[in-house]
């Protein structure tokens, strides 16, 4: 009897894939880290077969870790980091360079140049601004290449997003999803259709462009995991993990703390446009019924915590900054802003860089350690007030998930400072399991309010912060932007 689920969450530093039963609880899990590489200041690349290498290994690990035959497997669900971008043969399946890393930011002057003329176009087709973030100018920066572009208007090469990729090499399906295919620059989430005038602006054929499905229903059938299973779901991870967290009503919003921070609020049939430095997105849908979500992406989260760990060496592990952090009250007045790679949302400065500011000689590694983790809190509650200010419609709660959501002193800052509930679930998997249970709707095995009832075990941190002290909080937060924004690095 086919009554399980594998849920694959393929994200920018690690491939997680959950075993989910009838009763969507996780019965097998298993985990490997993917590495990056930084051939240059600002890129940012990852090698696009080491991808599918893992998530193949880590989805069989799961299953044996559920002692689970493939031939009880319904379908697989697929996550994934958006706009990393991937060029590939399209006989042979290899790719023509490393991947490019959503993180990347070697098209920054491009976006620069395009910006006057066409910042409001792009805006209003695609609900997204001229970022190096985003997948189109990754694109024409690859198909720069004389040879490349020669064989991608011969229809040689194939573009993806990494669920295209994964698709492509899995099932033989050349195939996206609407949220994938709303973060390239490319695709006009009104009319739901590749725009021809962008792809035209950024110099891309259209024969390299995947075929644009729903989040939920049959891509193709994979043997990769050791039988015959089909692909019932490709979702950006974001939006994965808004219905991980049964956000799927207007107004619902979440927070993911991964490698950067996400935050989304369920739009509903609404596309809202932002007038705030948020991004209109589509949400993950069935049918061709399009949803929308407005989004604020916050660059850096987890990986200044990484940073700490890995290029400063102030703990061994992650997880130990909470402990770091937990000696000291508060960061006595130290502030961090992780510009590492710009700045996501509200400001979209993709030349601003990291700063450390306040230090008094009394200041020591608990103070930075703790203005690390304050400084995550900071840039999602700038977003939550922007996206509030765009929808008109007080969150009431901020669900919570993600790696980082597991430190309660982060969760207690972000309560803090936006005076209002945060919720962290039981399963703070929510990405892959969003996408399970959009592969388990896809096939039948459970519906729409199921997921909706899968929320248990629910924790709440309320503020224990006065309003007054967290207003001059965000107010020191914001002086010290602004003091980072105006330095410019000698060239």
């Amino acid at each position: 009897m086919r009554d399980h689920i594998l849920a694959i969450d393929e994200g920018t530093t690690g491939v997680t894939a959950l075993v989910l039963d009838a009763g969507r609880r996780v019965v097998g899990r298993a985990y490997a880290e993917l590495p990056q590489s930084y051939p240059r200041p600002g890129w940012v690349e990852q090698d696009a077969a080491r991808m599918l290498a893992t998530v193949t290994t880590v989805g069989r690990d799961a299953l044996r870790a559920a002692k689970m035959a493939p031939s009880r497997v319904a379908a697989i669900g697929i996550a994934n980091q958006r706009e990393t971008t991937i060029l590939w043969d399209r006989k042979t399946g290899t790719p023509v360079a490393p991947a490019i890393v959503w993180q990347d930011k070697r098209t920054a002057t491009r976006c620069e140049e395009l910006k006057t003329e066409w910042e409001r176009p792009v805006r209003r087709k695609t609900g997204l601004v001229l970022d190096p973030y985003f997948s189109a100018t990754k694109l024409e920066w690859l198909l720069r290449d004389a040879k490349r572009r020669a064989r991608a208007k011969k229809g040689e090469l194939a573009f993806g997003t990494v669920d295209a990729w994964l698709a492509s090499q899995l099932t033989g399906r050349h195939a996206t999803d609407t949220t994938n295919a709303s973060r390239t620059l490319l695709w006009n989430i009104r009319t739901g259709a590749w725009d021809e005038e962008l792809l035209e602006l950024f110099g891309v054929p259209e024969g390299v462009l995947p075929e644009v499905r729903p989040s939920s229903g049959e891509v193709g059938i994979t043997t990769a995991f050791g039988g015959t299973i089909p692909v019932a779901a490709l979702v950006g991870d974001q939006q994965a993990a808004l219905f991980g967290q049964s956000c799927t009503r207007p107004g619902e919003s979440k927070c993911t703390y991964g490698t950067g921070a996400f935050l989304l609020q369920h739009t509903g049939p609404q596309a809202i446009a932002s007038r705030s430095g948020l991004l209109t997105t589509r949400a993950a849908n069935f049918d061709s019924k399009p949803q929308f979500a407005l989004e604020g992406a916050v660059f850096t989260a987890g990986a200044a915590i990484q940073w700490l760990r890995d290029q400063l060496g102030f703990f061994a592990t992650s997880s130990d900054i909470n402990a770091l952090a937990s000696e000291v009250p508060d960061s006595g007045g130290v502030v961090v802003v992780p510009a590492f790679t710009g700045l996501g949302a509200p400001h979209w400065d993709s030349q601003a860089r990291g700063a450390i500011l306040g230090l008094t000689r009394g200041s020591d590694r608990r103070h930075i350690a703790r203005a690390v983790l304050d400084s995550i809190a900071f840039q999602c509650a700038d977003v939550v007030a922007a996206m509030e200010k765009d929808s008109g419609k007080r969150v009431p709660r901020l669900r919570v998930d993600g790696g980082a959501s597991q430190s309660d002193l982060l969760l207690q800052t972000q309560a803090d400072l936006l005076q209002r509930p945060v919720v962290r679930p039981a399963n703070v998997e929510t990405t892959a399991t969003g996408a399970g249970f959009l592969a388990g709707i896809a096939t039948g095995l459970w519906g729409l309010s199921d997921v909706r009832q899968a929320t248990q075990g629910d924790v709440q941190l309320h503020p224990k912060l006065k309003a007054e002290q967290a207003r001059k909080k965000r107010a020191t937060w914001s002086k010290a932007v602004a003091v980072t924004r105006s330095f410019t690095p000698p060239t």
